[in-house]
């Protein structure tokens, strides 16, 4: 997928404001419009134009395009980081896989799940009554808290336009209990921090969808932990009872007899949390120790001499 430079397309400067955005459409539009154009790829480029203008004319979606696009040429290899997107507090449903079909790859990569699923606006009451809108965040928490519970400050950003009508981002300050035994994709639902409602009615609700940060050890999958646990060669071709450190606490495991590399032990209810808890799946590392003092060299000698083992040719006739 190739990067697309949104104000290229418009011709416009990065720092341009709403208005010098909006002029910019509107003049391509009356250049390349189907309808009216007598440009040979005046379809394709409308869409182009379309696309940008969307992003572009949105505080949302340009702020977080800004914060994602810095130093990428047009037509780069481009990738979205995971969760790039954290930490921007979003209003609205955004567009839905469908809606973003129409435009870009690109766009739907980025843009077809902002918001999140589960935003929206709230029903409208008669007479001008209707509960705020609620409003929508991913977070990343550590997978330790998922152990214990916590209760964490987290910072969000929320685009507005300043009066230049340029996108500046305003940071929200939240206290944000989290419990204990959630998981990546549970939303958290924060009461009346959405939103402001119309006409004396309630406040929306900002919902914040939970996401880990990368752990050095282990690796989510759901409820599940992985984690490769290496393990001495004479731990894989005795057996033993080892000590696996947890993000809370620790368990001990059997090592069989005979393990291999690439073998995969589960650990029944010693993964996150919950109704019922993950398990905590290890996948066997046999670790050779280095041959790197004489006595280490001796005791290899001595392997090779007595068992007389060829690992190419084992489960040969």
């Amino acid at each position: 997928m190739q990067f697309k430079d949104y104000y290229q397309t418009l011709g416009v400067a990065r720092d341009a404001t709403a208005d010098e955005i909006k002029k910019a459409f509107r003049k391509l539009a009356r250049k390349y419009h189907p309808d009216i154009s007598k440009e040979a790829d005046a379809e394709l480029r409308m869409k182009e134009v379309n696309e940008a203008n969307a992003v572009l004319s949105d505080t949302e979606k340009r702020a977080a395009y800004d914060q994602l696009g810095r130093g990428y040429q047009p037509g780069q290899d481009f990738r979205p980081p995971p969760d790039w997107d954290a930490g921007f507090e979003f209003t609205g449903q955004g567009y839905s896989p469908r809606e973003a079909a129409d435009f870009s790859d690109f766009f739907a990569e980025l843009f077809g799940r902002m918001g999140g699923t589960h935003a929206g606006a709230r029903p409208t009451h008669a007479g001008f009554r209707a509960q705020g809108e609620d409003h929508h965040a991913k977070v990343l928490l550590d997978l330790e808290d998922a152990f214990s519970g916590a209760t964490r400050q987290i910072a969000l950003r929320v685009p507005q336009m300043n009066a230049q009508g340029r996108v500046q981002l305003a940071i929200r300050t939240l206290n944000v209990k989290i419990p204990k035994g959630v998981r990546a994709g549970q939303v958290i639902r924060l009461a009346g921090q959405g939103a402001p409602g119309m006409g004396g009615s309630p406040a929306g609700d900002l919902l914040l969808e939970v996401q880990f940060k990368p752990h050095p050890r282990f690796r989510v999958d759901g409820r599940d932990l992985h984690l490769n646990l290496p393990v001495a060669p004479w731990e894989a071709a005795l057996g033993a009872i080892v000590a696996v450190d947890l993000p809370h606490g620790s368990v001990k495991v059997r090592i069989p007899k005979g393990a291999q590399s690439g073998r995969q032990l589960r650990v029944r209810g010693h993964g996150i949390p919950g109704q019922p808890p993950g398990d905590l799946l290890l996948d066997l590392q046999v670790v050779l120790p280095p041959a790197d003092t004489p006595k280490a060299r001796e005791l290899y000698e001595t392997m090779a001499h007595e068992l007389a083992f060829d690992p190419r040719h084992q489960g040969r006739a």
